[in-house]
């Protein structure tokens, strides 16, 4: 993996934004990202949930397609497959995931504008660095691409990972029954099954995994980027988590760690 492509462009945002995630994952620890169970009115107007995340998450789409389509190489075979795992990758996490959210009724204000706004600029250029990487700059992308042992491990991580992901999220939505949305009753409970037998944060943990899958497949820094500021985001928001379900439930069970079975 090369740490220069020689577009100066390109090199000096990749370079600023990889500054930009060690600087979000130092002061994450001290503020996790004000959204979800640590929103807060501090930070500007909040919107719904539903539509908070559709807006945090929509540049990744946009941009992403916007610069694909102006790649020389956007018919090559390898740059279709990367096209088709991010359609089907933002297809569920920006349009399907808000869309089923159990939010109850008359539930508002989860999402700051400037957990919004800073979700604009890194998903923007989380577009950005892949599309112009996989069209126009990479080096690598042959066919042979796809025989290559970091893109089948890589491939098979990111899937894997991304079905444990969904199977997570479906634990987290059903702790809040139908009628108790249409009651407007916010509730909490602790999740069971899956991987939450063994971690508080199981939809963090296959996150994490997902993108660094991807990042092996595609053999990118781009792929360092998104892995990075995900990290810098959700290390510190699981390690809160925790400490936010101990402080609620006393009963919360002690064995379970926070992002990796048995380990941490």
């Amino acid at each position: 993996m090369r740490w220069y492509t020689g577009d100066p462009t390109y090199d000096t945002l990749l370079g600023c934004a990889l500054a930009f995630a060690v600087f979000v994952f130092a002061i994450s620890w001290v503020l996790p990202s004000p959204y979800g169970r640590f929103a807060s009115t501090r930070f500007g107007i909040s919107l719904g949930p539903r539509l908070g995340w559709f807006l945090m998450e929509l540049p990744a789409t946009l941009s992403f397609l916007f610069f694909y389509v102006r790649g020389p190489h956007r018919g090559d075979v390898v740059p279709l497959v990367f096209l088709a795992m991010w359609l089907l990758h933002y297809a569920n996490r920006g349009f399907l995931f808000p869309l089923r959210m159990r939010v109850a009724r008359g539930e508002t204000g989860s999402f700051s504008i400037m957990v919004i706004t800073v979700g604009w600029m890194v998903t923007s250029l989380h577009g950005y660095f892949h599309a112009t990487f996989f069209t126009r700059l990479g080096t690598h992308y042959t066919i042979d691409w796809l025989r290559d042992p970091r893109f089948v491990c890589g491939f098979l991580i990111y899937y894997t990972c991304y079905a444990l992901n969904l199977h997570s999220d479906a634990i987290i939505r059903r702790l809040r029954t139908r009628e108790e949305i249409e009651a407007g009753i916010k509730s909490y409970r602790i999740p069971e099954g899956g991987l939450f037998r063994w971690v508080t944060s199981p939809s963090y943990t296959t996150e994490l995994g997902a993108w660094a899958g991807f990042a092996l497949c595609t053999w990118s820094l781009a792929g360092a980027f998104i892995l990075l500021i995900s990290l810098g985001n959700l290390v510190p928001r699981a390690f809160a988590t925790q400490r936010w379900y101990r402080a609620r439930f006393p009963e919360y069970p002690r064995e379970r760690k926070v992002l990796i079975p048995y380990l941490l």
